[in-house]
């Protein structure tokens, strides 16, 4: 996630679709201690609602603004340490921690596009956000120590605000003693109140640390939590596995990956950047990057964002269609109503937009208009158009009213909150795709190294629902980032996930290898 107004805090803010506990297993023969986690599966209707209110607010993180290869196996150090992640709809991943002693538990995204350690305080009273949250009690730990400096992050949707306080931070099976961290007593509360996790532990360099706090890694390292100065990600794409996914300390786990990593060194300190070569689009040469760019692997960031013109091609290329706040605003004011009052009747929502006259519905394709491709493989001409953009933005206006109302909101919060919603859309530059045409799709590549790191349709489409009733998002969001820091490709969670990924904090460099 990358912090400051550049990029938004990525955090969750859907109705409870996936229902997590953790169970802690005993220790293993392997000399680390593994936390199991169960998952109850429930409603997935909201998911490309989840998209648009992810990322503290938005789509994307809480970045911006704001040694030696590990070579043994991960079963031969008792220095290893090891955090289960959840894995919420290939949205977010997160973990828990303990604050204090005894420790107090709280869930984090495990970010390396941010580097402070935040969880809302008990002192936080007026923002409405914290009461849906755990709140660090500083009174009931006996190895906290006062700082009281004030602290601030703003991020494009929003804020945190508080002071630093010291105390103990239990991280999986080690305890990292004396670590800074921010209470925050203040919350935006739009973005925080639902999000699925409580705070944020950074995983990015001190150079962007708020207040140049030591990160909680740095004091692993210094207090020789670890024996290796590596940490290691695999995240699990299967968002119906129990497993999320691992965050590992002090090393790999061989079990999550296949082949060599390739490694590249970080250029710049602060996010763990590294130089890039060129884009591919079905293996063939773009020049997008043909005189080098820079990016980032970001956990906490939820798709694939970069420069608005090249993310443009890119989606142009692919089929994609952009989901523009105009027709989605329209089709609230102007049938707004209508729609409501068929749901309240309990009209068949997948043929409410024909009902309308906004979508064109027969039998065999059941539910949309189809979205064409955007570009004709022929001629490169353009096809689609308004009517395409406008029975979209319908169906999604639909799909999010139907679960305001399960929630039985009023008509007049869920007209204002639909109308929120398609600003988001136009903010974040989502784009829709035909979900008939992702096996169809070219693969996109990006030069990494000496290697050529692929992403098929499966990995850079996200798919909402099922049969018909299924829409599908691309990964590739615009993200425009000012220089000195941009611009930026920022590889998140959809590139992480499909390959495995190493942050050698000894060697200053990233590694990528087959996630297995």
């Amino acid at each position: 996630m990358m912090r400051n107004s550049f990029k938004p805090l990525l955090v969750s803010l859907l109705l409870l679709i996936l229902y997590y506990s953790s169970e802690a297993s005993s220790a293993s023969n392997e000399g680390f201690l593994r936390i199991g986690l169960k998952k109850i599966k429930a409603d997935q209707n909201g998911r490309f609602k989840a998209l648009l209110e992810s990322k503290k607010g938005e789509f994307l993180g809480s970045s911006v603004g704001k040694h030696n290869q590990w070579g043994n196996n991960i079963g031969e150090s008792r220095n290893t340490d090891i955090v289960a992640l959840k894995n919420y709809l290939d949205a977010q991943y997160y973990g828990e921690i303990g604050i204090g002693t005894p420790p107090q538990k709280f869930t984090v995204v495990f970010d390396t596009g941010s580097s402070n350690l935040w969880v809302p305080s008990s002192k936080c009273i007026f923002s409405l956000a914290c009461f849906f949250h755990a709140r660090y009690q500083s009174g009931r730990s006996s190895t906290y120590r006062r700082n009281g400096t004030s602290a601030s992050i703003q991020y494009g949707s929003g804020a945190i605000a508080g002071f630093f306080s010291y105390d103990n931070v239990r991280v999986g099976d080690v305890v990292v003693h004396d670590q800074e961290l921010i209470e925050a007593t203040s919350m935006s509360s739009m973005t925080f109140m639902t999000a699925k996790f409580d705070g944020i532990l950074g995983l990015g360099f001190q150079e962007i640390s708020t207040g140049g706090a030591v990160p909680v890694w740095y004091n692993m390292v210094k207090q020789k939590l670890v024996k290796e100065q590596v940490f290691s990600f695999w995240l699990n794409r299967n968002a119906g596995e129990a497993e999320g996914g691992e965050l590992v300390f002090g090393g790999v786990d061989p079990k999550h990956f296949k082949g060599q990593h390739t490694y590249v060194p970080v250029t710049t300190k602060g996010y763990w950047q590294f130089d890039i070569g060129d884009i591919l689009i079905g293996g063939e040469t773009t020049e997008y990057c043909a005189h080098g760019c820079s990016a980032i692997a970001d956990s906490g960031t939820s798709l694939l964002a970069g420069p608005s013109t090249i993310v443009a091609l890119i989606n142009r290329a692919i089929g994609a269609a952009e989901v523009a706040s105009p027709e989605c605003k329209a089709i609230v004011s102007q049938h707004g109503q209508a729609i409501m009052d068929l749901l309240l009747v309990n009209a068949q929502p997948e043929k409410i937009c024909s009902k309308i006259g906004v979508c064109t519905f027969d039998d065999t394709r059941g539910v949309r208009l189809k979205i064409e491709t955007l570009v004709n493989d022929k001629d490169g001409k353009s096809s689609g158009g308004f009517s395409d953009a406008m029975c979209s933005a319908c169906e999604m206006a639909v799909s999010w009213m139907q679960d305001e109302l399960k929630q039985n909101k009023t008509q007049e919060h869920i007209i204002d909150y639909v109308n929120e919603l398609c600003d988001r859309g136009l903010n974040q530059g989502a784009t829709l795709v035909d979900c008939g045409r992702i096996s169809r799709m070219p693969t996109v590549s990006f030069t990494i190294g000496d290697r050529v790191f692929e992403l098929s349709s499966k990995d850079y489409i996200l798919k909402v629902g099922e049969g018909s009733a299924a829409q599908c998002i691309s990964g590739f969001i615009p993200l425009d980032i000012p220089p000195p820091r941009g611009p930026l490709w920022i590889l998140g969670d959809v590139f992480m996930g499909r390959y495995h990924t190493v942050f050698d904090f000894g060697k200053v460099r990233v590694g990528f290898a087959d996630a297995a």
